[in-house]
């Protein structure tokens, strides 16, 4: 099985940034805020502004430290690889993800390089099937591959599909 290439980390580290920044927002608001603000009256202090900003920059340590590890964890297991009968994905952190796409259901490939992809020098591989409307955009989704493998993945896979239906 082939694993991704270590650019991959990045992009899910910043994919965690977003998650738990947005995810310390919402709790933020609705659910600390009314907290810190009870026990302050309760305890009849007048200035929030120091527990505000200590609480601000722990959660800011705790987005990083946790975003850190989850970049980590998803790098080491997702994993992918090309067989006689089709493509096998292995993805998961707590729940693992198998999936089979085989090339007679393959439409199609995209090789899909965003502006942290072109820095980090990788591609993102997208195999489109027939029938799939899911969420990640095709069903045969790596994310992270060497530009120069994602050409020889794209290739390879065209003329699987094209010797099939020949």
């Amino acid at each position: 099985m082939n694993q991704l290439h270590p650019g991959a980390k990045w992009q899910f580290r910043i994919g965690g940034y977003l998650l738990f920044g947005f995810l310390g927002i919402f709790l933020g608001i609705w659910i600390i805020a009314p907290i810190i603000g009870f026990f302050l009256i309760l305890a009849g202090s007048s200035s929030i502004f120091p527990v505000a900003l200590l609480s601000i920059l722990g959660y800011i340590l705790f987005v990083i430290i946790v975003s850190e590890i989850y970049a980590q964890m998803s790098y080491t297991r997702w994993f992918y690889e090309f067989t006689d009968e089709g493509l096998r994905l292995e993805r998961g952190i707590i729940w693992k993800r198998y999936s089979n796409v085989p090339y007679e259901r393959i439409q199609n490939v995209d090789v899909h390089r965003g502006i942290i992809a072109r820095m980090l020098g990788f591609s993102s591989v997208m195999i489109q099937t027939a029938g799939f409307s899911g969420p990640a955009g095709a069903e045969g989704n790596i994310p992270a591959v060497e530009m120069k493998y994602a050409e020889e993945i794209r290739n390879f896979v065209m003329r699987k599909i094209t010797s099939r239906r020949k």
